[in-house]
């Protein structure tokens, strides 16, 4: 059913497309070019329709059927494009440890002491050596 609309979608698109090339415009004539009304104008009267006019009516109003009822297929028919996809297999990052030297700023109190006697002491180290 989705092949026999779209194939009478495509049809009526060129049929559109063919109707609406070959009208005139409005002001088609010579005064037209040079900014002149012309026998038509925008709110005057607008005579009679042609063939044209009345097959591009019709198609467009085909063309409007046909878009509706592709979309009301393509809702139907569901599913998703990845459903019969499998998921993409992933590698485990390497595990590290963390480093025990660096001291982390959520730190108990007590070893807040203990890393700033060190930092001392090895101040007071250093300054012997010299």
């Amino acid at each position: 059913m989705t092949t026999f609309i779209t194939t009478i979608h495509i049809i009526i698109c060129f049929i559109l497309i063919i109707a609406v090339l070959l009208q005139s415009g409005k002001s088609a004539d010579l005064a037209g070019a040079f900014g002149g009304a012309g026998s038509q104008s925008a709110f005057g009267p607008r005579g009679a329709q042609t063939i044209l006019s009345k097959m591009t009516t019709i198609s467009a109003v085909l063309f409007m059927f046909t878009s509706f009822g592709l979309w009301i297929l393509s809702g139907q028919e569901g599913g998703s494009v990845l459903e019969n996809e499998k998921a993409p297999i992933t590698e485990k990052a390497a595990v590290t440890t963390p480093d025990t030297k660096k001291k982390t700023p959520a730190q108990k109190p007590d070893e807040k002491k203990q890393a700033v006697q060190k930092k001392t002491e090895n101040k007071n180290t250093t300054a012997e050596k010299k």
